[in-house]
């Protein structure tokens, strides 16, 4: 029973030694290794090493396998599917390692261009189906399967995988010339024709996500992206006008008005985060009012959000400034003069008596 057992507990020992082994180096070599490109100032060192996590153990059990089954001297043809299958495993793992790689350099090369290519996953999916596909056929390559066929066959089928696809591809070379076009990118606030706006954060193989300042994520196809009407608060820069209607009684001297409007603005541009300190706010006057004169304060933001604290710290420091300089800010008024005729019915019996 001993000499039964013997090659078993050695062939069970090349398998526990392998993963033991593949375990230790990454917990120790691996480990050390990410703790010394960290310091590098190489990012590629650290994509290479953040993508063989969890990868050497297997390889490691994967070679432990194999030399269990060399000592049990298994017969040819379960040696054969042993192997191929061991070779099958292997190579889908290498595979995974280069796509992780690619996708990797992708985002890398993406955050030090910019412009087209800004951390979109598109191009990220992209890459990561061209290397699969890639792997995939490596490895029936590597069955002995013959690619050629499958090939032809994937040509003439192209089409009717085409029609039967046609929303999804539609979306991603939508999605591509999105891109391609530089007039949006993640990071851009935009406003829709439909009236949907917010942040692009993503522009994926089918959808874009937009988030809203509520916090909430809009999802657009990508096909309506592109035939939209879309405002890009941030282009040609993120800088963007902001306008405030006042209105100041008839009573009051405009030249005054208009000397501690732009103070007031100077002072927020200044002082509130979100304003262009360099800056100089002007005064438009607009119209004759209902009930005072229309005028509009013309202020700048560093970016479309930023308005709002602009705005709201503006109408502040602005009626306190005014009341302290005895400017009136006129609350609506409307006169209505009716005549007298109109009062009378000529229908009444008492008017027909003149009574």
């Amino acid at each position: 029973m001993f000499t039964v057992l013997k090659p078993v507990a050695i062939a069970v020992a090349y398998v526990a030694g392998g993963l033991l082994l593949g375990y230790v180096f990454e917990k120790t070599v691996l480990r050390g290794v990410k703790r010394i490109v960290a310091r590098t100032s190489w990012e590629a060192d650290n994509i290479i090493v953040r993508s063989l996590a969890g990868m050497m153990t297997l390889w490691f059990l994967l070679g432990g396998i194999y030399g269990a089954v060399l000592h049990l001297h298994v017969p040819r043809t379960a040696m054969d599917i042993t192997h191929r299958a061991l070779l099958v495993v292997f190579v889908f793992s290498v595979t995974i390692v280069l796509a992780r790689v690619a996708a990797d350099f992708v985002n890398l090369y993406s955050r030090r261009v910019g412009g087209v290519f800004l951390s979109t996953s598109i191009f990220v999916n992209i890459t990561r189906v061209i290397v699969y596909v890639i792997g995939i056929l490596v490895i029936l390559q590597s069955l002995g399967i013959s690619i050629a066929p499958i090939l032809t066959a994937l040509g003439v089928g192209g089409l009717a995988v085409a029609l039967a696809l046609q929303d999804t591809l539609s979306n991603l070379f939508a999605g591509i010339h999105v891109i391609a076009s530089g007039q949006l990118k993640p990071g851009d606030y935009i406003q829709m024709d439909g009236g949907e706006e917010g942040y692009v954060t993503d522009i994926s193989w089918r959808y874009s996500t937009i988030r809203a300042l509520s916090n909430n994520m809009i999802i657009v196809p990508n096909s309506k992206l592109a035939s939209a009407i879309v405002r890009n608060y941030a282009m040609p820069d993120r800088e963007i006008a902001v306008s405030l209607p006042v209105s100041v009684g008839y009573d009051s001297d405009l030249a005054h008005v208009e000397r501690v409007t732009v103070e007031v603005a100077k002072e927020v541009m200044a002082e509130v985060e979100g304003g262009i300190p360099g800056f100089e706010p002007a005064v438009r006057y607009q119209k004759f009012g209902d009930s005072g004169i229309d005028l509009n304060v013309v202020l700048r933001a560093k970016e479309f959000v930023d308005q709002y604290a602009l705005k709201h710290e503006m109408i502040k420091r602005l009626l306190v400034r005014y009341r302290k300089e005895g400017i009136d800010i006129p609350y609506p008024v409307r006169i209505l003069y009716v005549k007298k005729d109109d009062l009378e019915c000529p229908e009444c019996p008492e008017c027909i008596d003149g009574r």
